[in-house]
């Protein structure tokens, strides 16, 4: 073959991330190809050998030094615009840097206790906690590590490095305090296993009134879940008529368990201090204690004894890391500007020995490198997106939508302007971490949306009278029955045609409804909208007339059965004192819906290359065999 010859490889379509893969060059003549299938096997020589010994070498080579290229400096490349692994790495530290470097110094802790007491955790240790736990779930191995790298995105090395080689080590540092003892096992399995009194409650701030209400209980027993209804301030236990789940032995306040334990079935308890409130209760019915079978009960004393072990090491491994901690000189760099002008590169100092930051940046791309680079993507995209129609991002449009929307969930100050305040203590709470990170990953990519698509959106008259109509119109008042195939649809649409009343429909609901909210409320749903997003169903009901009947409405893999009760009268009717109101809302979904269809537009039409994600699917020697 002459080697001049190019051979033209495929490219792949530029939806999504592309690895080129290399196929068998078309322009091969077909002389080669007769020369290669008529050369004798006899004219083999060791000269041949060593040569394709050689080319695949060559071969492994480049694949290898395609790997580590990608690994040491572009992680992807957006429409020929690259991302690296440096701006990866700063990205990864700077949403997750702190969180990994904490679980990193807890570690180091851990190690140098282990050390000094002359404890470890072995490599079968650590396998056959793996397949314990597996087991515990009904899987093998595989199955449970597949699991976890599917739906928790944890990796088989980083669930045995992060988490049981800590779990054994701080077992093995508390062993003394976590032990479980037979009393210990016997409360847990009368408390799981044993009686239980099956209760309603009525609870109320204020002594007297509990007292009253008490003694109307006493009076008339059949009065307390009407009693509970009206009264009670436990909204939860209130909808249902005072209604708690059974009270167990040794699962709470022992005062509440004992009153519980010692109340005949109707009888009422005597008042309850709860906190800063009272309470009392009436037994509905006693629970009988359950008996395991011999078969069962191997499997239910290791979940228990696992149970109680796990709570007493949460309790034993908070008070070894305070003491570890105080006890350690550790000082954290990484986010203390003053500190890291001391020490750069630092990210903390553990007794005398640094954690660097790119020992930080590696574990932050190892855990978080996948998720952090494909909003890296994203914004690459938005970007040039910007560019391309000549329009930026100011601070001023931050701040304004930052502003628009503390005002839309309600965070405003006593003269109606935006608490941002308030609004960013709320959003940052348990949330990204830290104001710019907010910024920078929620509020300016919505910015920059709005900026592409705001010359696009439009609201016409037609779409003010159908919003108009769907937020201030009559809505229908109806029961309802869910049902998941046509043949029972079928024998409960005969059935409510053949009995119909409001009640006698609701006990159908209640019945044979799969939709929970129709079920518990006896078919009593919310109201139906006009222009609500269910076609089916409102073309249906607005042709209705209160007491009929509907067809079965077939919508998805559901069918529906409703009965008109009636429709609400409008609040509103004067449109013009509600346009403004109306049209900013309106605006607002018809500029989301805008912005989700440009997002996917610019996804669908782009040339990315993740290779970061195509590095990790490569399979990779291992350093022992070279």
């Amino acid at each position: 073959m002459n080697l001049s010859q190019k051979c033209d490889f495929p490219k792949v379509a530029a939806s999504g991330p592309k690895i080129t893969r290399i196929k068998e060059c078309p322009k091969m003549t077909n002389q080669s190809r007769m020369a290669l299938r008529q050369s004798p096997p006899q004219n083999i020589t060791r000269r041949h050998l060593l040569l394709a010994a050689a080319f695949v070498a060559i071969l492994s080579g480049f694949s290898t030094m395609r790997v580590e290229a990608a690994e040491n400096s572009v992680v992807a490349v957006v429409n020929a615009d690259p991302i690296s692994r440096d701006s990866l790495a700063t990205a990864s530290v700077q949403r997750y840097g702190t969180d990994v470097l904490d679980n990193l110094i807890n570690r180091h802790l851990i190690m140098q206790e282990c050390k000094r007491r002359g404890l470890g955790v072995t490599t079968e240790e650590v396998r056959t906690e793996i397949n314990r736990v597996a087991k515990k779930f009904g899987l093998n191995v595989e199955s449970y590590l597949q699991l976890l790298n599917e739906e928790r995105d944890i990796t088989p090395d980083q669930y045995s490095r992060e988490i049981i080689w800590p779990m054994l080590a701080l077992r093995k540092l508390v062993a003394d305090e976590v032990a479980v003892s037979q009393d210990e096992f016997n409360r847990a399995f009368v408390s799981q296993f044993g009686e239980a009194i099956k209760c309603r409650m009525v609870m109320v701030q204020d002594k007297s009134q509990a007292t009253q209400l008490r003694a109307q209980a006493v009076a008339e027993p059949s009065s307390f879940a009407r009693l509970a209804k009206e009264f009670s301030e436990d909204p939860t236990s209130a909808s249902v008529g005072g209604l708690i789940p059974p009270i167990r032995r040794y699962m709470g306040d022992e005062t509440i368990e004992e009153a519980a334990f010692a109340l005949k079935v109707d009888e009422v308890s005597e008042l309850l201090p709860v906190g800063d409130h009272w309470m009392f209760l009436q037994a509905v019915r006693r629970m009988p204690a359950s008996t395991p079978s011999p078969q069962a009960m191997p499997a239910i004393k290791d979940q228990i004894e696992d149970r109680i072990r796990d709570e007493k090491m949460k309790t034993a491994a908070s008070q070894l890391f305070a003491q570890l901690q105080e006890q350690a000189q550790v000082v954290k760099i990484l986010g203390a500007p003053q500190a890291s002008a001391k020490h750069p590169g630092v990210a903390a100092i553990i007794n005398g020995q640094q954690v660097s930051i790119s020992n930080v940046a590696a574990e932050c791309i190892k855990r978080h490198g996948e998720s952090v680079l494909e909003g890296e993507i994203n914004r690459k995209l938005l970007t040039q997106a910007l560019a391309k129609a000549g329009k930026k991002v100011t601070n001023e449009d931050l701040k304004a939508e930052i502003e628009r929307a503390a005002i839309s969930f309600g965070y405003m100050t006593d003269n109606g302007s935006a608490d941002v305040q308030g609004w960013f203590d709320a959003v940052l709470e348990g949330g990204p971490g830290t104001r710019e990170v907010y910024i920078e990953d929620v509020v300016w990519p919505s910015v920059a949306l709005k900026k592409l698509v705001e010359d696009e959106t439009v609201l016409t008259q037609e779409d003010l009278q159908i919003g108009f109509e769907s937020h201030y119109g009559p809505r229908a008042e109806v029961l309802a029955c869910v049902l998941s195939d046509q043949r029972s649809a079928q024998k409960v649409w005969e059935m409510a045609r053949d009995n119909p009343t409001d009640q006698f429909f609701g006990q159908l609901a209640n019945q044979y409804s799969i939709e929970p909210v129709s079920s518990s409320n006896f078919g009593k749903v919310p109201p139906i909208r006009q222009h609500g997003g269910q076609p089916s169903v409102e073309k249906e009901v607005f042709q209705m007339k209160p007491g009929d009947l509907s067809g079965i409405i077939a919508t998805g893999d559901k069918y529906i059965i409703l009965r008109c009760q009636g429709f609400t009268e409008p609040v509103v009717s004067d449109f013009e004192a509600v346009q403004e109101e109306l049209r900013s809302v309106l605006i607002e979904k018809k500029m989301n819906v805008a912005m989700s269809l440009k997002y996917d537009e610019l996804k669908q039409t782009a040339e990315i290359d993740n290779f970061f994600v195509a590095s990790k699917e490569i399979p990779r020697v291992a350093s022992g065999t070279r």
